[in-house]
Protein backbone atom coordinates (compact mmCIF):
# COMPACT_ATOMS: atom_id res chain seq x y z
CA UNK A 1 0.00 0.00 0.00
CA UNK A 2 1.43 3.47 -0.99
CA UNK A 3 0.85 7.03 0.86
CA UNK A 4 -0.77 9.00 -1.48
CA UNK A 5 0.10 12.09 -3.15
CA UNK A 6 -1.78 14.45 -0.52
CA UNK A 7 -0.70 12.13 2.73
CA UNK A 8 3.16 12.85 1.29
CA UNK A 9 2.55 16.15 1.76
CA UNK A 10 0.62 16.18 5.30
CA UNK A 11 3.91 14.05 6.06
CA UNK A 12 6.62 16.42 4.97
CA UNK A 13 4.61 19.21 6.70
CA UNK A 14 4.55 17.36 10.30
CA UNK A 15 8.30 16.57 9.71
CA UNK A 16 8.92 20.26 8.87
CA UNK A 17 7.25 21.32 11.96
CA UNK A 18 8.86 18.66 13.98
CA UNK A 19 12.42 19.05 13.07
CA UNK A 20 12.36 23.28 13.33
CA UNK A 21 15.22 24.89 14.99
CA UNK A 22 15.38 23.88 18.68
CA UNK A 23 13.65 26.11 21.49
CA UNK A 24 17.15 27.32 23.15
CA UNK A 25 17.47 28.70 19.18
CA UNK A 26 14.08 30.39 18.62
CA UNK A 27 14.83 32.23 22.45
CA UNK A 28 18.26 33.16 21.78
CA UNK A 29 17.01 34.41 18.75
CA UNK A 30 14.13 36.85 20.28
CA UNK A 31 16.00 37.66 23.22
CA UNK A 32 19.38 38.47 21.71
CA UNK A 33 20.99 36.35 24.67
CA UNK A 34 22.89 32.66 24.71
CA UNK A 35 20.68 30.32 26.30
CA UNK A 36 24.05 28.64 27.36
CA UNK A 37 24.68 32.31 28.64
CA UNK A 38 21.83 33.01 30.62
CA UNK A 39 21.75 29.53 32.21
CA UNK A 40 24.75 31.00 34.41
CA UNK A 41 22.34 33.44 35.81
CA UNK A 42 20.20 30.83 38.02
CA UNK A 43 20.79 29.82 41.13
CA UNK A 44 22.95 26.72 41.96
CA UNK A 45 19.46 24.81 43.00
CA UNK A 46 17.47 25.66 40.21
CA UNK A 47 17.70 22.39 38.19
CA UNK A 48 16.25 20.57 41.24
CA UNK A 49 13.43 22.60 41.51
CA UNK A 50 12.55 22.71 38.20
CA UNK A 51 12.29 18.89 37.96
CA UNK A 52 10.43 18.93 40.97
CA UNK A 53 8.03 21.50 39.29
CA UNK A 54 7.90 20.20 36.30
CA UNK A 55 7.18 16.81 37.05
CA UNK A 56 3.82 17.96 39.28
CA UNK A 57 2.63 19.97 36.50
CA UNK A 58 2.86 17.34 33.94
CA UNK A 59 1.23 15.08 36.20
CA UNK A 60 -1.77 17.22 37.41
CA UNK A 61 -2.23 18.47 33.55
CA UNK A 62 -2.91 14.57 32.25
CA UNK A 63 -5.91 14.69 34.44
CA UNK A 64 -6.82 18.07 34.49
CA UNK A 65 -6.18 19.68 30.96
CA UNK A 66 -8.69 17.24 28.80
CA UNK A 67 -11.82 17.69 30.65
CA UNK A 68 -12.91 21.19 29.01
CA UNK A 69 -12.63 19.50 25.65
CA UNK A 70 -14.90 17.11 25.68
CA UNK A 71 -17.75 19.16 23.52
CA UNK A 72 -15.24 21.09 21.74
CA UNK A 73 -15.37 20.70 17.61
CA UNK A 74 -13.84 22.39 14.98
CA UNK A 75 -10.44 23.55 14.26
CA UNK A 76 -8.03 23.95 17.69
CA UNK A 77 -7.88 27.45 18.97
CA UNK A 78 -4.05 27.86 18.85
CA UNK A 79 -4.51 31.77 19.37
CA UNK A 80 -6.85 31.40 22.53
CA UNK A 81 -4.17 29.30 24.37
CA UNK A 82 -1.20 30.79 22.95
CA UNK A 83 -2.67 34.22 24.24
CA UNK A 84 -3.63 32.51 28.10
CA UNK A 85 0.26 31.71 28.23
CA UNK A 86 0.65 35.23 27.08
CA UNK A 87 -0.80 36.67 29.95
CA UNK A 88 0.35 34.26 32.00
CA UNK A 89 4.06 34.38 31.14
CA UNK A 90 3.75 38.73 31.58
CA UNK A 91 2.79 37.75 35.10
CA UNK A 92 5.83 35.40 35.72
CA UNK A 93 8.20 38.08 33.92
CA UNK A 94 7.06 40.76 36.18
CA UNK A 95 7.76 38.49 39.36
CA UNK A 96 10.84 37.02 38.44
CA UNK A 97 12.02 33.43 39.12
CA UNK A 98 9.92 33.19 41.92
CA UNK A 99 6.93 33.70 40.03
CA UNK A 100 7.59 31.38 37.26
CA UNK A 101 6.66 28.44 40.41
CA UNK A 102 3.32 30.31 40.19
CA UNK A 103 3.66 30.83 36.71
CA UNK A 104 4.68 27.12 35.24
CA UNK A 105 2.08 24.62 36.59
CA UNK A 106 -0.57 27.36 34.73
CA UNK A 107 1.41 27.35 31.74
CA UNK A 108 2.06 23.36 31.09
CA UNK A 109 -1.78 22.95 31.76
CA UNK A 110 -2.46 25.48 29.32
CA UNK A 111 0.28 24.01 26.74
CA UNK A 112 -1.30 20.52 27.28
CA UNK A 113 -4.76 21.75 26.80
CA UNK A 114 -3.73 23.10 23.67
CA UNK A 115 -2.43 19.59 22.75
CA UNK A 116 -5.50 17.71 23.45
CA UNK A 117 -7.26 20.59 20.76
CA UNK A 118 -4.98 19.82 18.33
CA UNK A 119 -5.20 16.13 18.83
CA UNK A 120 -8.89 15.95 18.47
CA UNK A 121 -8.76 17.97 15.40
CA UNK A 122 -6.56 15.18 13.89
CA UNK A 123 -9.51 12.77 14.61
CA UNK A 124 -8.23 11.68 17.75
CA UNK A 125 -10.50 10.51 20.93
CA UNK A 126 -9.39 13.05 23.62
CA UNK A 127 -11.17 10.72 26.02
CA UNK A 128 -9.04 7.88 25.49
CA UNK A 129 -5.92 6.46 27.12
CA UNK A 130 -3.66 6.24 24.54
CA UNK A 131 -4.71 10.14 23.64
CA UNK A 132 -3.92 11.62 26.52
CA UNK A 133 -0.90 9.69 26.66
CA UNK A 134 0.15 10.54 23.59
CA UNK A 135 -0.47 13.88 24.65
CA UNK A 136 1.74 13.74 27.05
CA UNK A 137 4.44 12.77 24.58
CA UNK A 138 4.43 15.60 23.22
CA UNK A 139 6.45 17.41 26.27
CA UNK A 140 9.17 15.29 25.53
CA UNK A 141 9.73 16.45 21.96
CA UNK A 142 10.48 19.81 22.67
CA UNK A 143 14.27 19.49 24.10
CA UNK A 144 16.97 17.08 24.26
CA UNK A 145 18.31 15.55 27.54
CA UNK A 146 22.21 15.42 27.69
CA UNK A 147 22.03 11.98 28.86
CA UNK A 148 20.56 11.18 25.54
CA UNK A 149 22.28 8.94 23.01
CA UNK A 150 22.56 10.41 19.58
CA UNK A 151 19.85 7.88 18.15
CA UNK A 152 17.55 9.30 20.42
CA UNK A 153 17.08 12.69 19.47
CA UNK A 154 14.98 12.36 16.06
CA UNK A 155 11.20 11.89 16.34
CA UNK A 156 10.57 8.20 16.05
CA UNK A 157 13.66 7.30 18.28
CA UNK A 158 11.88 9.36 21.15
CA UNK A 159 8.66 7.60 20.36
CA UNK A 160 10.30 4.43 20.64
CA UNK A 161 12.21 5.19 23.69
CA UNK A 162 9.14 5.99 25.75
CA UNK A 163 7.27 2.92 24.13
CA UNK A 164 7.44 0.72 27.00
CA UNK A 165 7.06 3.53 29.74
CA UNK A 166 3.56 4.33 27.73
CA UNK A 167 2.17 1.12 27.60
CA UNK A 168 3.00 0.05 31.17
CA UNK A 169 0.97 3.74 31.78
CA UNK A 170 -1.71 2.73 29.91
CA UNK A 171 -2.09 -0.79 31.24
CA UNK A 172 -1.52 0.48 34.96
CA UNK A 173 -4.67 3.72 34.22
CA UNK A 174 -7.02 0.89 32.24
CA UNK A 175 -7.15 -0.50 35.76
CA UNK A 176 -6.55 1.80 38.25
CA UNK A 177 -7.47 5.37 36.98
CA UNK A 178 -4.72 8.01 37.48
CA UNK A 179 -5.17 8.36 41.63
CA UNK A 180 -2.07 6.58 42.55
CA UNK A 181 0.55 9.47 41.78
CA UNK A 182 3.48 7.00 43.01
CA UNK A 183 2.96 4.09 41.14
CA UNK A 184 5.63 2.59 39.21
CA UNK A 185 4.57 2.47 35.88
CA UNK A 186 3.49 6.56 36.27
CA UNK A 187 6.83 7.00 37.72
CA UNK A 188 8.66 5.53 35.24
CA UNK A 189 6.47 7.89 32.18
CA UNK A 190 6.41 11.08 33.79
CA UNK A 191 10.42 10.52 34.73
CA UNK A 192 10.96 9.69 30.85
CA UNK A 193 8.78 13.02 29.73
CA UNK A 194 10.30 15.37 32.70
CA UNK A 195 13.90 14.51 31.77
CA UNK A 196 13.14 16.20 28.15
CA UNK A 197 10.81 18.90 28.95
CA UNK A 198 12.91 19.76 31.60
CA UNK A 199 15.65 20.90 29.46
CA UNK A 200 13.18 22.94 27.48
CA UNK A 201 11.48 24.48 30.54
CA UNK A 202 15.18 25.30 32.07
CA UNK A 203 15.81 27.34 28.66
CA UNK A 204 12.25 29.08 29.32
CA UNK A 205 13.61 30.21 32.68
CA UNK A 206 17.35 31.17 31.81
CA UNK A 207 15.60 33.27 29.16
CA UNK A 208 13.24 34.63 31.50
CA UNK A 209 15.85 35.45 34.21
CA UNK A 210 18.01 38.05 31.63
CA UNK A 211 18.00 41.28 33.77
CA UNK A 212 15.36 43.51 32.62
CA UNK A 213 13.25 40.90 30.80
CA UNK A 214 10.33 42.10 32.84
CA UNK A 215 6.45 41.05 31.85
CA UNK A 216 6.61 42.09 28.04
CA UNK A 217 9.96 39.57 27.99
CA UNK A 218 7.65 36.86 29.51
CA UNK A 219 5.11 36.92 27.59
CA UNK A 220 7.03 37.26 24.42
CA UNK A 221 9.02 33.88 25.88
CA UNK A 222 5.94 32.39 27.23
CA UNK A 223 4.55 32.77 23.52
CA UNK A 224 7.66 31.26 21.65
CA UNK A 225 7.13 28.34 24.28
CA UNK A 226 3.73 27.71 23.65
CA UNK A 227 4.19 28.43 19.79
CA UNK A 228 6.99 25.56 19.91
CA UNK A 229 4.82 22.72 21.50
CA UNK A 230 1.97 23.61 19.42
CA UNK A 231 4.01 23.30 16.01
CA UNK A 232 5.14 19.58 17.97
CA UNK A 233 2.04 18.53 18.98
CA UNK A 234 0.82 19.65 15.36
CA UNK A 235 3.36 17.00 13.76
CA UNK A 236 2.95 14.59 16.14
CA UNK A 237 -0.49 14.38 15.47
CA UNK A 238 -0.66 14.38 11.90
CA UNK A 239 2.11 11.38 11.55
CA UNK A 240 -0.34 9.77 14.48
CA UNK A 241 -3.56 10.46 11.84
CA UNK A 242 -1.22 8.80 9.20
CA UNK A 243 -0.44 5.68 11.30
CA UNK A 244 -4.01 5.17 11.60
CA UNK A 245 -4.58 4.94 7.78
CA UNK A 246 -1.68 3.28 6.30
CA UNK A 247 1.16 0.66 8.04
CA UNK A 248 3.24 2.65 10.89
CA UNK A 249 6.48 0.94 9.29
CA UNK A 250 5.73 2.65 6.21
CA UNK A 251 4.47 5.79 7.67
CA UNK A 252 8.27 5.84 9.18
CA UNK A 253 10.09 4.56 6.22
CA UNK A 254 8.55 7.45 4.51
CA UNK A 255 8.81 10.25 6.91
CA UNK A 256 12.78 9.38 7.02
CA UNK A 257 13.09 9.71 3.37
CA UNK A 258 11.95 13.05 3.22
CA UNK A 259 14.07 15.84 1.96
CA UNK A 260 13.07 19.23 3.78
CA UNK A 261 13.21 22.13 1.57
CA UNK A 262 10.76 24.59 2.06
CA UNK A 263 8.88 26.11 5.02
CA UNK A 264 5.76 24.58 6.22
CA UNK A 265 4.49 28.44 6.58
Amino acid sequence: MQISRQHLDDLRYAKQLLERPSLAARLTDKVGTPIEKAFGLLPENWSETIREVVNSSLHKSLEVAVKSLEKASGPPQDRLHALAAITVGATGGAFGLPGLLVELPISTTIIFRSIADIARSEGEDINSIETRLACLEVFALGGKSSADDAVETGYFAVRSALAKAVSDAAQHIAEKGLVEKGAPALVRLLSAVTARFGIAVSEKVAAMSVPAIGAVGGALINSIFINHFQDMAQGHFVVRRLERQYDKELVQEEYEGLNLDTDPN
